[in-house]
């Protein structure tokens, strides 16, 4: 329930942050229009103004040209509101997904060294007892794995071993649950993309056979925006394959410590064994 309501909180957060930030590039382009039109009007009323247009033509080129997400943020809002906005769910359900297993993952990292170290001082000076609450007291998968071999100790060290081997599986797959969501939402967005391209390319289509004729600005217009959605749904795919990557490294980094920590650590219960023997 905990992990539904943080999903929920981060596709909120991701959903209004997006939303906001589209209505303002909106409201920015209408503002813009209409200065634009004032001047026009101011220019053809006023005869000095006429005649200083070709300066002003001049500097308008000198302009500085756009950045890359500027163009990305006109591009996004001229392009097919239901296909777009699909593509932006995908987005932000897919990010929603990846951070939350980012924080998951990263809260179960431990120091597995410094772990170690603390569970065979503790059955040292203190015993099985005091090694379960050394573990007990530290978070990570890496930790449960060792609380539940010490559980099983006096069951002998080969009942530790599967024991310790058959929980590690099931660690395994809750740091890799919710992955596969990711992997869909990276394949869903190109999908999109290209629906919304066919899609639109069918209506570019429809627009020529009712004109009768085929007409240059119908035919651009109509592709340019069917294809856009193929050019966002590739930057999602993007975006989204790159943490999908990350986490996979995290995922491989983590069952890397957890394999050779649980080594040692049934060397350490070994040692401690024949001490007591």
């Amino acid at each position: 329930m905990k992990k539904l309501i943080v999903f929920l909180t981060l596709a909120g957060m991701l959903t209004f942050g997006i939303t906001n930030f589209v209505v303002a590039q909106e409201d920015i382009q209408d503002e813009t229009m209409t200065e634009q039109t004032d001047t026009a009007a101011v220019q053809d009323d006023t005869v000095a103004m006429e005649e200083t247009a070709p300066a002003m033509e001049a500097e308008a080129t000198e302009e500085k040209p756009q950045s890359f997400h500027q163009i990305l943020k006109e591009k996004f809002i001229e392009g097919s509101p239901g296909f777009m906005g699909i593509v932006l769910l995908t987005l932000i359900l897919g990010l929603a997904m990846a951070i939350e297993r980012i924080i998951y993952l990263n809260l179960s990292t431990t120091n597995t060294q410094k772990l170690l170290n603390k569970v065979e001082t503790s059955l040292e000076n203190g015993g099985i007892d005091a090694a379960k609450e050394v573990c007990k007291n530290t978070r990570g998968p890496v930790a449960g794995i060792f609380l539940q071999g010490l559980d099983r100790f006096n069951e002998g060290l080969d009942v530790v071993e599967k024991s310790i081997i058959s929980y590690g599986g099931v660690l395994m797959g809750r740091l890799e649950k919710g992955l596969s969501w990711v992997a869909l939402f990276i394949a869903l967005a190109p999908m999109l993309g290209f629906m919304g391209t066919v899609i639109g390319m069918i209506q570019a289509f429809d627009d020529i056979e009712a004109m009768g004729d085929i007409s240059p600005t119908i035919v651009a217009g109509g592709i340019k925006v069917a294809l856009l959605t193929t050019v966002f749904g590739l930057i999602v795919a993007i975006i989204l394959q790159i943490f999908y990557n990350y986490l996979v490294a995290k995922i491989d980094s983590l069952v890397n410590d957890m394999e050779d920590s649980s080594i040692t650590f049934v060397d350490i219960l070994a040692k401690y064994n024949l001490k007591n023997k």
